[in-house]
């Protein structure tokens, strides 16, 4: 089995764990606001932005000065002792690195044509740059490299660190991934008709879209014990469609089944569902199709998008870290309902646990779902384990 030794994270809630819980149980995220200035026919959007400063990259490091890359090192921060200990005790070959991202330094390329950003080197967008950062930053020379298969891309990177500590090629594995604003894919999005120009509303009868935020989330996964584990891990790519989910959400139930199956647990074992739940209106449809064929109405669930935004290739890992954090503070820390102060419940959609009141967590078992582009799906099951 592999545990979680230690996770941090930063989003539109706040910029650590003590002050993400506290919003989380509020139902409120100080960072999810209209903005004006990203799109380019000049309307406005709600976008989720990580507030207050964030540390700095070091001047050796100035190839790698990106938002993107303060956002991993504000996460780091939050870890850093255990991370630091991990590396003492296992030596600097036998610590891998593997991080998701979709954007990486792009927004500081697409300011550099507009306004050449002094400082600027091409390798900040690159995709492998985050993994390649945190490698120089940390000194570490085990396994690195980045994944990027949208919004997929860092619970994929999370699966992948698994393997290489079962494949016996590190010891420990510091997971996750990181997205900054942009206007390339909030534009994109926009030229998709998936972009709300409202808050996003999961799971609405009105819902138009999503809501994009920036994020960052780092876990480390170790083969010592702790009282956190990732217990399950499920994949599939239907290549349905470029951007469209299966209708019947075979891949994501596909998914679902092997992260069950690896855990092995049954439906009926899971004490939440965070819902890949983006208020688009064919995947919440879809999602809830394939939710009420596995577990019918039994196990809670919601999206958590509406407070984070959808972070993109830091979505899958920021919301495994949501599920670590519910699960640490069990006792204290509700499951967060779906809000449907501001739009009505979508009642055509397959039923499932959508839960509307906050509840404490019954069952120490979440799953978290995400799904991307080109069919790609992802289901990580966290909780405590049994031994």
């Amino acid at each position: 089995m592999i545990y979680i030794s230690a996770f941090g994270m930063v989003n539109a809630l706040g910029n650590n764990l003590v002050h993400i819980a506290a919003q989380l149980q509020a139902g409120h995220a100080p960072g999810m606001q209209p903005r004006d200035g990203w799109l380019q026919d000049g309307k406005r959007c709600w976008l989720g932005e990580v507030q207050g400063a964030l540390p700095l990259i070091p001047v050796a490091l100035a190839a790698h000065n990106t938002r993107n890359n303060q956002l991993l090192l504000a996460a780091l921060a939050q870890i850093r002792p255990v991370v630091d200990a991990a590396i003492a005790q296992y030596g600097r070959d036998r610590v891998a690195i593997v991080l998701g991202t979709s954007t990486s330094g792009v927004d500081e390329g697409d300011r550099q044509v507009d306004d050449a950003l002094s400082g600027y080197d091409y390798r900040m967008q690159e995709l492998g740059d985050p993994s390649r950062f945190l490698a120089h930053f940390l000194a570490l020379d085990g396994p690195a490299y980045t994944i990027s298969t949208a919004c997929s891309s860092s619970a994929r990177a999370i699966i992948s660190g698994q393997r290489l500590i079962d494949a016996g090629l590190a010891d420990v594995a510091l997971v996750g991934g990181a997205d900054s604003l942009s206007r390339m894919p909030i534009n994109g999005f926009a030229s998709l008709d998936s972009l709300s120009e409202r808050h996003c509303a999961p799971f609405s009868a009105d819902r138009d879209g999503i809501s994009i935020g920036e994020a960052a989330a780092l876990l480390l996964l170790t083969r010592e014990k702790h009282p956190l584990a990732l217990l399950g891990c499920g994949e599939s790519s239907d290549a349905w469609h470029m951007s469209a989910p299966h209708p019947e959400g075979v891949g994501a139930e596909r998914a679902m089944l092997m992260a069950l199956q690896q855990a092995g647990l049954q439906p009926q074992d899971v004490g939440y569902i965070n819902l890949h739940g983006t208020a688009t209106p064919l995947n919440d449809q879809v999602e809830s199709a394939v939710i009420h064929r596995l577990f019918g109405e039994r196990v809670p669930c919601s999206s958590t998008k509406h407070l984070t935004g959808h972070t993109l290739g830091a979505a899958g890992a920021t919301e495994a870290a949501l599920a670590a954090l519910i699960l640490q503070q069990q006792q204290q820390l509700p499951l967060p309902p779906q809000d449907f102060s501001l739009a009505a419940r979508d009642t055509s959609l397959p039923a499932c646990g959508l839960i509307t009141t906050p509840q404490l967590l019954a069952r120490p078992v979440i799953a978290s779902n995400s799904f991307a582009f080109g069919g790609n799906n992802t289901c990580l099951i966290v909780g405590k384990p049994h031994e």
